[in-house]
């Protein structure tokens, strides 16, 4: 028996409480020395070997081939227990000590328990929708323990019960509020009137403008007290079939404002409905730059609540978008605005920037347009974008840069050139590009430079193998023994998995003329065209939503570094860690089919 086994680790910790006591109860341990195999190739296994200490190398029958490395907490050889007998050889690589579960009892866990069973599943979608079930429970339990205070209470308008209907409307529209409180007088409790209230009763109850709303309001009104738990608030909803409650103060009867119910549920997954209103407001750079900076807390409140990563760069390329736009028309002169079109590209471009990384952005001029100020406005525009908390991009790709801002006729000529020269310097401004979204000015001035660089691309494949080519220059992050390799810096996640699967997938789009620029929406359709089989688009789709999310929580333990890409393995899971082997392994098959599809050779 072993008390000192962590049942909290995947995938132990879905075991019922009952089946982590057998496990416990089963457990022993075996000591190997180095050089002791143990589990032979062709024989079967009697039991599940995790790892205590040491490390294990897995080798072909034969001695020939070695398939990969294990180490702490790593589980051998689930295969040869679910399809005996055991096709490889497993040989301690030093000393080693190991947990031995009987197959029998782990037979027994993997029929009965689902969860653990679909841990082991070889689909890398459904592993990762695995941990993230796992990742939600914690989440609940911080989204039961918030608490109501002034960051989420709003705002709440008291009015008197002789107020008339049309007066309070004013109010409402006035504040922007779809709600408020009435007094009752007499120490009654308050009433409360909405907008739908209001509208009912002047078109189906037939009251004048001029009626009081004392009449139409609804009483009483459901209270919670400041400083209690939010979730109680959401319950105390849901009870009553209310969609907002008052909330009083902690100690006596003050009024302190309101929630409703919407708010609170979203309180839970983004803060970016007062975001996107702080931007709409803006007048100036400075209050734009208030709104900029609050960003970093919205992906923080997104993580953390275990929103999915697709929805969070949604919202997030929407909120830049909006970010981006209301600079444009704070810095550019209004009489140019419809002149011209403000482009963004890269990460941003493609919709996939969650934290703010360099700013690669263009402009396209409507042809003869006479703006002798250009130069000086856009220069002024990329020090705005800096100090919304966009960082300079090294390679010079803004609109302070002249060899980024053309005419529409300048850029139709520009993008011909490149897509001829066939250098790869060229091919590569042409990737930039390939990338490029209309977020302000006159969008429709993008559509036609598009459809050109797709009539560049499509069909001509040796143009297209050049274009390619860079997707396989870094070498996929896995030893020669299919293990996670790693310098001092980290695990370049980047280089060795994001990049291959976006530029390979942008390749493809061009190839198949397929407009959108977000990555998982051209595995989406590449699979709809049979350019990538099922299971190939969807391990893709999830190697890349990995890679991702284990970037960015990474990225905000260093303070929200969007620009950095390296991951340190010591601060993941062994699950993460098997996943992201399992999705490497994914990048390295995608690389070989893109050669052999480009027919690039070394």
């Amino acid at each position: 028996m072993s008390d000192a086994f962590d049942t909290s680790l995947p995938p132990f910790d879905c075991l019922t409480a009952i089946q982590q006591q057998q496990l416990r109860e089963a457990l022993d341990v075996a000591y190997y020395r180095h050089g002791e195999t143990l589990i032979e190739a062709g024989h079967d296994s009697e039991s599940l070997l995790i790892i205590i200490k040491g490390s294990v190398e897995e080798r072909a029958e034969d001695g020939q081939e070695v398939f990969a490395h294990y180490t702490a907490d790593d589980l051998l050889d689930v295969r040869a227990l679910l399809e005996p007998p055991c096709r490889h050889r497993y040989t301690a690589l030093e000393d080693t000590l190991c947990y031995l579960l009987p197959r029998p009892l782990f037979l027994r866990f993997y029929q009965a328990n689902r969860q653990f069973a679909a841990y082991f599943d070889s689909d890398l979608a459904r592993r990762q929708q695995w941990l993230d079930n796992a990742q939600q429970q914690q989440n609940l339990a911080e989204f039961i323990l918030t608490k109501i205070d002034h960051s989420n209470i709003q705002p709440c308008l008291l009015l008197p019960r002789d107020c008339s209907l049309k007066h309070a409307t004013e109010q409402l529209q006035h504040q922007r509020l779809d709600a408020a409180l009435v007094e009752a007088g007499n120490g009654q409790p308050y009433g409360i009137i909405t907008r739908t209230n209001l509208l009912h009763a002047v078109m189906l109850e037939q009251r004048t403008p001029d009626s009081p709303i004392g009449a139409v309001a609804t009483a009483p009104v459901i209270s919670v007290r400041e400083g209690d738990y939010l979730f109680n608030a959401m319950l105390a909803m849901t009870r009553h079939k209310v969609k907002r409650v008052s909330v009083l103060a902690a100690h006596d009867e003050t009024l302190v404002g309101m929630l409703n119910l919407t708010q609170v549920l979203s309180l839970f997954s983004t803060h970016s409905h007062v975001l996107t209103l702080q931007i709409a407001r803006a007048n100036t750079v400075d209050e734009l730059a208030f709104a900029a900076h609050s960003q970093h807390k919205l992906v923080e409140t997104l993580f953390n609540n275990g929103i999915h990563t697709r929805f969070v760069m949604e919202l997030i390329a929407t909120v830049n978008e909006q970010i981006i736009e209301k600079a444009f028309r704070l810095v550019v002169p209004e009489a140019y605005q419809s002149a011209c079109c403000l482009l963004v590209m890269g990460s941003e471009g493609r919709g996939e920037q969650i934290l703010k990384t360099d700013q690669d952005n263009a402009l396209i001029v409507a042809d003869d347009t006479d703006w002798p100020a250009r130069d000086t406005v856009l220069a002024t525009l990329t020090d705005t974008l800096h100090q919304l908390g966009y960082p300079l991009c090294p390679g010079k790709v803004m609109v302070n840069n002249p060899d980024w801002v053309k005419t529409q006729s300048e850029w139709l000529h520009t993008l011909s050139r490149w897509a001829d020269s066939g250098s790869a310097q060229w091919l590569m401004q042409l990737a930039i590009f390939a990338d490029s979204h209309a977020v302000a000015g006159d969008v429709s001035l993008l559509a036609p430079l598009k459809r050109q660089l797709q009539q560049h691309m499509a069909n001509h494949t040796q143009r297209l193998s050049a274009f390619t080519r860079p997707a396989l220059q870094f070498t996929v992050p896995l030893t020669l023994f299919g293990h996670l390799k790693a310098d001092k810096a980290g695990l370049d996640i980047k280089q060795g998995g994001i990049f291959p699967i976006v530029h390979g997938c942008r390749a493809l789009a061009l190839e198949q003329g397929i407009d959108d620029n977000n990555t998982f929406t051209r595995i989406e359709q590449l699979a709809e065209r049979n350019v990538l089989e099922a299971s190939t688009a969807s391990n893709l789709s999830e190697a890349l939503k990995l890679f991702i999310k284990l970037r960015l929580r990474q990225q905000l333990a260093h303070d929200g570094d969007g620009l950095q890409h390296h991951l340190d393995l010591r601060r993941l899971s062994r699950a993460e860690r098997d996943l992201l082997r399992h999705s490497l392994h994914v990048v390295k098959k995608f690389k070989a089919w893109l050669a052999y599809h480009y027919q690039i050779r070394d």
